[in-house]
């Protein structure tokens, strides 16, 4: 039985990035992978003639690039940071469909993907939670409402794709100080990029999906001097999320992409922030 996802609803947030992730995997096999996005696409009812028309464009293929170095980068982090504590506790804030956690497991961390109910109830179905996992309903504006059921004794690394463009930047800051008030050495990690880029995301990703009561609010340019005097505990880092990771000088990877990638790195200011506190 295939898993019903309307249109015009926020579970279809759950798709966008999905298909993006499948797309990709076809695209730039040796850049990026991701078997779960392949199979769980053949497991919903969904009607993805529309994004497979458009993602045969040319910028389409480019916001799939987007979406898998963004992945890739996030991933990066979070192998990183089990290095030093390989008991950590990997929290996938806003979790959605992704299994970024799964493919860092290192055999003794602990997985704990977060969404709001409704997408939790769909992940159950679709990813259910495998051994140390757990799929935690739960809103990312109370994080008191779910911190509490985090393991969180031996370091935390936490991280956001795709989803803080959506928060008030004191809901931002919010969380970020509930998170190092709960775990005494941690770090958070997540995409972010200038106020003209997250204008674009709200103009013509969001508006594009047809998805409707859904913003694009939070921005970043500088990130560093932006989020380091939220709290004298943090240590705030920036790295480009395209090409701060990788050079993209791969086959599959035209010349006009890699300067997209640069343009989109220095104009738009797409990076990934790396929060730590404790360390």
């Amino acid at each position: 039985m295939k898993y019903k996802i309307e249109k015009n609803t926020v579970q279809e947030t759950l798709i966008i990035p999905l298909y993006a992730r499948k797309v990709c995997s076809e695209i730039y096999p040796t850049l990026y992978r991701d078997e779960t996005a392949v199979q769980l696409l053949d497991e919903i009812d969904y009607d993805f003639s529309e994004a497979e028309q458009k993602s045969r464009s040319l910028m389409q293929r480019f916001g799939a690039l987007e979406v898998a170095m963004r992945q890739n980068d996030l991933a990066f982090e979070v192998r990183d940071y089990l290095k030093t504590h390989p008991n950590a506790a990997v929290v996938n804030l806003g979790c959605g469909l992704d299994s970024t956690g799964r493919a860092c497991d290192n055999g003794s961390c602990k997985l704990y993907n977060l969404d709001f109910p409704d997408v939790i109830a769909v992940r159950n179905q679709l990813l259910p939670a495998g051994e140390r996992e757990e799929n935690i309903p739960g809103d990312l504006n109370d994080p008191a409402a779910w911190l509490g059921r985090l393991d969180l004794s031996n370091g935390a690394v936490f991280f956001a794709s795709g989803v803080f463009y959506y928060f008030l930047k004191e809901q931002v800051k919010a969380l970020v100080l509930a998170l190092a008030d709960a775990c005494s050495e941690g770090v958070l990690v997540f995409d972010a990029a200038n106020q003209t880029a997250v204008k674009m995301i709200g103009k013509t990703w969001l508006k594009g999906a047809k998805i409707k009561d859904v913003g694009a609010y939070f921005a970043v340019s500088d990130a560093k001097n932006e989020l380091s005097p939220w709290d004298s505990r943090l240590h705030v880092s920036s790295r480009g999320y395209m090409l701060g990771y990788s050079d993209l000088k791969d086959p599959s990877v035209s010349g006009f992409f890699r300067l997209l990638a640069k343009l989109g790195d220095s104009g738009m200011k797409m990076q990934i922030v790396k929060i730590e506190w404790g360390r």
